[in-house]
């Protein structure tokens, strides 16, 4: 079978923790050695831990592995468990004292008003997802990191869509690929390649979507709070290109446009949108190339997101519309 996905990336491998009952979970992305690593975060209500580490200008430029995270701001321990995987093996960044410490950038999502509250991933679900990542295609939809995502909730879930995880690659004639791994929980609707919306508010009678965007003028109009401050999107975007931190900071940059293409609205004050990029060096690039193509990854990446998704917790995917 054709690898389309993150993982068609040589040396990268993904591993779900989906918990069905709680309607959570947790994804991992494993890196190869000697891989250099970036962040960009657009969104105004971000849930991450270790990307001030990876800023340009900072020490350290190899990551050791990505968690993504449902779960809020308590879905970040799972890079706990993360840790303790890559130590057990003698994994991480080798530090002058001798001392391995793995290097687990994370992001999480709010998916707490679905499933059970109360129960959150931790360091043994991320323990586990890492445990399970294999270099075979990422399983897409209600799994990982996206088991509790919605999208649109603006109006509560009865009106909202199931959100999900979805990834996306696009290999280029000189063995250069690009790929992207997104869970989508955004405020805005999911947009098509022809702006068509296909996920997101549903329409009061139920016979198709209505625009975030007028019905948070809406709001305001009938001097209402917009509520929809328990959203975001998350993902990772990776290449075989070799590209040094400053440069992979230019990639998870432009990969954010592939956002504004496939959700409106994007980046809102409500959102937490994090892009991790990652470049693992095998194959001659340029940076510019490489975001360019990332950001087409991200929107395809958004897009099968929620066409794979499955209705859960009284959220409806758009599979059972």
């Amino acid at each position: 079978m054709m690898n389309d996905t993150l993982t068609a990336v040589p040396g990268i491998k993904v591993g779900h923790y989906t918990d069905l009952d709680a309607i959570t979970g947790c994804t991992v992305v494993r890196c190869p050695p000697g891989t250099i690593g970036a962040v960009d975060v657009r969104g105004g209500a971000p849930g991450t831990r270790e990307t001030d580490l990876l800023q340009a200008h900072n020490l350290v430029e190899e990551v050791t592995a990505i968690a993504l995270s449902g779960g809020s701001a308590f879905g970040l321990a799972t890079a706990d468990g993360v840790m303790r995987w890559h130590v057990e093996r003698g994994l991480g960044y080798q530090s002058r004292s001798g001392v391995v410490v793995p290097i687990v950038p994370a992001a999480i999502l709010f998916d707490l008003t679905i499933g059970d509250p109360q129960v959150r991933p931790g360091a043994d679900a991320g323990y586990s997802a890492c445990n399970a990542a294999v270099a075979e295609p990422v399983s897409m939809g209600s799994v990982g990191a996206g088991t509790g995502a919605r999208v649109a909730a603006i109006r509560g879930n009865e009106r909202a869509s199931k959100g999900g995880l979805g990834s996306a690659a696009i290999a280029l004639p000189n063995g250069l690929i690009v790929a992207a791994m997104m869970a989508v929980n955004a405020v805005g609707n999911v947009i098509d390649v022809d702006g068509r919306i296909i996920a997101g508010l549903r329409s009061a009678d139920g016979s198709g979507f209505d625009s975030v965007l007028e019905t948070m003028v809406d709001l305001m109009r009938d001097a209402s709070a917009v509520d929809a401050n328990e959203s975001t999107v998350i993902g990772v975007v990776a290449s075989n290109g070799a590209l040094n931190k400053a440069q992979a900071t230019k990639v998870a940059q432009m990969a954010h446009d592939g956002v504004a293409r496939a959700v409106n609205p994007a980046h809102t004050m409500f959102d937490g949108d994090t892009i991790f990029a990652l470049a693992t060096g095998e194959v001659a690039a340029d940076a510019t190339v490489v975001g360019a193509y990332a950001a087409e990854a991200v929107a395809e990446a958004i897009r099968r997101a929620v066409q794979s998704a499955t209705s859960l917790g009284g959220l409806r995917a758009i599979a059972d519309s």
